[in-house]
């Protein structure tokens, strides 16, 4: 059990707690930069067509925009694909613009795909708060949003999603009067995050964050929720559990799960009371998606594992994204800790690049 700070300083050497707690500010400097920064080239058209070029981190800010937007009217006729790979699809051609996300500067998947798209379109910008990337495109004549250095790129989300959002509106790929609804729930959310920071700072029965990180304790999480919806709020609690508690995580997404994975929950039953199940629900969530959930939460629990159903409360949108992703990024913080663990480091990574490097 985590029952004072004096745990957290043990734990936390990179002071992730101060991150986190900080995350609300990345909301409104991403506003700033965006007001501050170069923009894609002057066009005599509203483009439509987005390719986002990451890996990792850097490519959530990403995932989450293309989930966004296909959920908004007035934003879901924009065609948004994220590429995590060397190179990019061979339809990409200069009707597409092309956003290279590298928070490092220095991922090398990222780079490679923006060298094979210098050969498809001129529309090139990068995000990113330095290295190889920002050389290539202040060479290469594109423009480049420079965003705060200092963060891992999983705990830089405010700034790679938020400036992406907001380049999108000062671009009107967004219809002006959603962009302006956007632009509001923004600030509700910066607002919203603020309260939420006090509570799952504070070591206390009260904080929802660490009475989840108790429950996964010494256990596999098993994330779902709907696709259409929360699929990158699903995929974000994985990601985090993953890297910042060092703790085994999986999900998958409703209606699919429920026409194969769902079956698999028999064997080896040696096994089956090592995972505790998190469903992460909205209220936009078709009926048919609900009855769904419903379903497998009878199943799980019939089997004797805990289930975990969380749903934000949140009016807007992207409130009830954010509520979720805070919540799951505190959740893995606590979860480091009661895991012994140093959320910051990342030492298989960091292990499987020094071997990539000698081959």
């Amino acid at each position: 059990m985590i029952e004072n700070l004096d745990d957290l300083r043990k734990f936390d050497s990179d002071s992730m707690f101060q991150v986190l707690l900080d995350f609300p500010k990345q909301i409104s400097e991403a506003i700033k930069i965006i007001e501050n920064s170069e923009t894609f080239q002057k066009i005599d058209y509203i483009p439509t067509k987005f390719l986002i070029l990451g890996m990792g981190g850097s490519a959530i800010g990403g995932d989450l925009l293309r989930s966004f937007c296909k959920s908004v009217k007035g934003a879901n006729h924009l065609q948004i694909i994220v590429n995590r790979n060397y190179e990019i699809p061979a339809f990409i051609d200069e009707s597409w613009f092309v956003i290279a996300s590298s928070y490092s500067g220095g991922t090398e998947e990222t780079i490679a795909a923006y060298n094979f798209a210098k050969s498809r379109t001129n529309n090139i910008l990068a995000i990113t708060s330095g290295g190889k990337l920002e050389e290539l495109a202040r060479k290469d004549g594109y423009p480049v949003i420079n965003i705060p250095s200092g963060f891992m790129p999983r705990c830089a989300l405010g700034y790679s999603f938020f400036t992406l959002l907001l380049l999108l509106i000062r671009m009107k790929a967004i219809e002006n009067t959603i962009a302006n609804t956007i632009l509001s729930n923004i600030q509700t959310t910066k607002e919203l995050l603020i309260e939420k920071s006090k509570i799952y700072s504070d070591v206390s029965d009260n904080n929802l964050s660490i009475s989840i990180a108790n429950k996964v304790k010494g256990k596999i999480p098993v994330i779902y929720s709907s696709e259409n919806i929360l699929d990158v709020v699903n995929l974000r609690w994985r990601g985090q559990i993953q890297e910042n508690s060092k703790n085994l995580a999986f999900g998958n997404f409703l209606p699919e799960m429920n026409h194969n994975e769902i079956n698999s929950w028999i064997e080896p039953s040696s096994l089956i009371n090592q995972f505790v199940f998190i469903l992460l629900r909205d209220k936009d969530d078709i009926p048919q998606i609900s009855k769904r959930i419903e379903a497998i939460k009878q199943i799980f629990a019939d089997m004797g594992n805990e289930v975990i159903e969380l749903q934000s409360g949140a009016d807007s949108l992207l409130e009830r994204i954010f509520d979720l992703i805070y919540l799951g990024d505190w959740v893995s913080y606590w979860l480091a800790l009661l895991n012994r663990q140093d959320p910051t480091p990342i030492p298989l990574i960091s292990k499987m690049k020094e071997i990539l490097s000698k081959s």
